[in-house]
Order: structure tokens, then sequence, then C-alpha cells
């Protein structure tokens, strides 16, 4: 799939000319090179690197070693984010407790019990491996498939490849919840070198997540009708005497801005959902957090929106591990069980990709003081991530790590590999949804990437 744009879209847009449609969005809809099973992606986002030891991959040979030096023949050649800490590593085993869950027997730490619930529908890959040990370049990676910032995001490339169908909402939606916002957060809800309209757009964490919807003070609907049509004509005038496809793109964007500010209050409004389901996600409604952004999440996707993001921005563990799991694990394992949960009671998981994981995992050895204080490094070379629906085999466990968790023994699954398969589930090739620019056709797996076929149902 080529492209060849009149005018190069680099350039980042304010909300209101980065959440419409455009006539660049209508051009490629619905185009995918085969059957897609998924037709809409949620990506439950753990910012800062969850400790996959502690929550999805059990080592017994850890807790039995637990503070003991480690062996320092596995940090051979290997790099970590604070080399310094790494001169006299000690073993650091979990103290949470593991065990198989449901008729898959996938394991699941009591650090998630409600995740531990949902065990037979989701797909476990516990070597996910990535190619830098620090925050931002990892996040970019993460999203765009490369540690050069200014490259489009995954949501972009989806959009780019199926067109937006919602009326009234950007087709792509990234929300965040935490102590601050995502590193690097343009970059990688970005559409980089693609059009504009491609673009994911931020909300906030909060009761009026949705930035500038409303209407000024005294401005009534008329008014800001008149004043659009206006802006339309000049904008029309200004497309016909350049031809560059992003003045459509800010008409439609305007347009679209207009009809959210109907379709937002209704949409944002969580206490028309029964007391069952507000109960089932923890969410109040109201406020703010994860619980209230997966529900929002649902809520989106069944009003058309093709790509939702949701940043929870507290994982960064380096001391204190033990006590930040207990406290920020409640915050996410309930809410993101009932999104699967709800999805799939409503039929929307069969065609909905639910992903679960962050840029990196930790490292098995100790950091930053004694049993209590201490904490884990970043570790690149094998993490766990998890998904469901949309075309997932569920109730598998995919890879194997050595006694240490240091490395895959089995079935090692690059980022790319990853990108690959997420893509392959929306019915595209990874190589073949390309774009021109520059001279040269970019990808989302870059030159990388291969199918990873035991995830797929």
């Amino acid at each position: 799939m080529h492209w060849n744009p009149i005018a190069q879209a680099w350039n980042r847009r304010h909300f209101l000319t980065q959440c419409g449609l455009g006539a660049a969005g209508l051009a490629l809809a619905g185009q995918p090179h085969f059957a897609p099973k998924a037709k809409r992606l949620i990506y439950l986002f753990m910012e800062g690197g969850p400790s996959q030891l502690d929550l999805f991959d059990d080592k017994p040979k850890l807790r039995a070693a637990d503070g003991q030096p480690f062996p320092m023949s596995l940090l051979a050649g290997k790099k970590f984010a604070f080399m310094e800490n790494m001169a006299a590593p000690t073993v650091q085993g979990s103290r949470a407790t593991f065990a198989p869950h449901g008729k898959s027997g996938n394991v699941v730490s009591s650090y998630l019990p409600h995740i531990a619930g949902i065990a037979d529908k989701i797909a476990i890959v516990r070597t996910v491996q990535t190619n830098n040990v620090n925050h931002s370049p990892a996040m970019v990676l993460a999203h765009t498939g490369s540690m050069v910032p200014g490259r489009p995001s995954l949501g972009a490339w989806l959009l780019y490849g199926l067109g937006n169908e919602s009326a009234n909402l950007p087709a792509f939606i990234s929300m965040i919840s935490g102590p601050r916002g995502p590193r690097n957060g343009p970059d990688i809800w970005g559409s980089g070198f693609l059009p504009s309209s491609f673009q994911g757009v931020p909300f906030s964490s909060g009761p009026q997540p949705i930035f500038d919807v409303g209407s000024q003070p005294g401005v009534t609907a008329d008014r800001q009708r008149r004043a659009l049509d206006a802006l339309r004509d000049l904008n029309s005038e200004r497309h016909s005497l350049t031809g560059d496809p992003e003045i459509q793109t800010r008409i439609a964007s305007y347009e679209m801005a207009f009809r959210m500010q109907s379709a937002a209050p209704e949409l944002m409004d969580l206490s028309t959902e029964s007391p069952e389901t507000l109960a089932l996600y923890g969410a109040t409604p109201g406020k703010g957090g994860f619980a209230n952004n997966c529900l929002l999440a649902r809520r989106l996707i069944e009003r058309g929106v093709k790509v939702v993001q949701l940043y929870h921005t507290d994982w960064d563990h380096h001391t204190g591990i033990e006590n930040g799991l207990k406290r920020i694990c409640p915050e996410v394992d309930r809410p993101s069980a009932a999104l699967v949960t709800d999805l799939a009671r409503r039929g929307l998981l069969d065609d909905t990709l639910v992903v679960w994981g962050g840029e990196f995992g930790r490292t098995p050895m100790s950091e930053g003081g004694k049993r209590g204080g201490a904490g884990r490094n970043h570790q690149i070379d094998a993490y766990t991530m998890w998904l469901a629906g949309g075309g997932v085999k569920p109730g598998v466990t995919i890879g194997e790590t050595d006694d240490y968790g240091m490395k895959p023994v089995v079935d090692p699954v690059p980022i790319h590999d990853l990108h690959a398969t997420m893509l392959h589930l929306f019915g595209f090739d990874h190589k073949r949804l390309t774009y021109r620019v520059q001279g040269r056709d970019f990808r989302l797996t870059d030159t990388a990437g291969a199918l990873v076929s035991k995830l797929l149902a």
C-alpha cells in the first residue's frame, strides 16, 4: 500500500486540527490485505516497566537464592539503565505467590487477582524483547517501531490502513492516569510523516478529559456555526490554490469538534451505566483515574473509535518495589480484567484487540537497598505482556525464560514481531503496509518483524 503525499505532513496540530478524519482518511478506509480478525485496539500501557518477575513469570530459584550474590556470568555484555548499581548485585526473589488459574493454567501472581480471574481469556507472552534500556527511546520504539522520535505511531498506522467510521469522535484517542503524563507523549500517539488526520488525540485525566470542547461564554451555537462556515469558506479557497491536503483535514477537524460538543457530554456521563457495571470496573462517575478510563474505552469503541490507548504512569520501581506493587496493582488489576470481561459479555471482544504491558520489564537482581527498600532495574531481554480478543488465541502462555528470568530459552518475541502480529490481526501484512517519504518506503516494523503464529487463534 503506497501513497505519495502532495505535501509532507510532519507538523503537530492543536486538538482542533488533530481529531478530524479529512479527505486523506477517506481515501484509505477499508483496505486490509486479508480478512481481519480485529477491528479495534485498546492498548493498556503500564509506563515505567512493570515487573514480570513479580506479576507473571514465576522463578522459584530466585526465591531460594534471595539475598545471595547474583551470578556475574549472567551479566556479561548486558546493559542496564543504572550501571553503577550493578557492581555487586544480589538476587531478589518475589514476595508474591504464583499459581495457575482457570482451565488454561495460565500463571498469574497474587498481586493481580482479577487478571488471574480472566486467565482463560488472555494470551501471556513472557519473552518480549526491546532494544533500549532507557524509558524515552524504549517508549518511542514500543509505539512507533523506531527509537528515533518522529515516526508514525501504531495507532496512526492502523488508521492509515483502516480509515475512520466515527462521525462525532476522533478515531484515535489516548487517555492518561497516574502522577504525570507519559514520556514522549506527542511522539507515541503522533502521525509522524503520515497526514495529521491519523494522529491520536490526548484526553486529560479527570472528570472533564476533553480539552476545549465547550464553547466560550456568550458564544451561541448559531454564532459558532456561522464562524465555522466562514472558516470553511476561507480554508476551501486556500485549498483550491495550494492543493494542500492538510487544509481539508483542518476543515474536517473543525466540523468534528463542533459535533463533539453534543456527543461528548453523553459519552462522559458514566452515571448512565448500571451499578453492576460501575462496580465491575471500580469506576466512580465524575472522577478520573484508570478505572474510569477503562470504562470510557469501552464506551468509545462502541461509538466507532478505532484505537484507544490508556496510560498508567507509575511503574518505575527502582526502589521500594514490594510496597510499590502492593499500592499500584489494585489501581489497574480490577479495571483491566473488567474491560476484558465487559467486552466479552457485550460481544465486542472477538473483534477488539486488548493489549497490556509496558516498554520493558525489571531485572532479577536487587537495586536501591535492602529488602523493603529494594527495587529492580530495567530489563529489556525478556519481559511480559498479555493480549486478549481480536483473533488472539486465549488461555496460552508463549515463551519461557531461564531460571533467573534473564533471557528467553524458548520463543523470543522482539517488539517488531509483536507489532507484525498485531497488524496481522487487523488484516495487514506488515511488509506491505508502507508509506513512501524521502525516497523510501517506511513501515511500522522498519526492516524487521516476523509473525508470532502461536498467538493466533
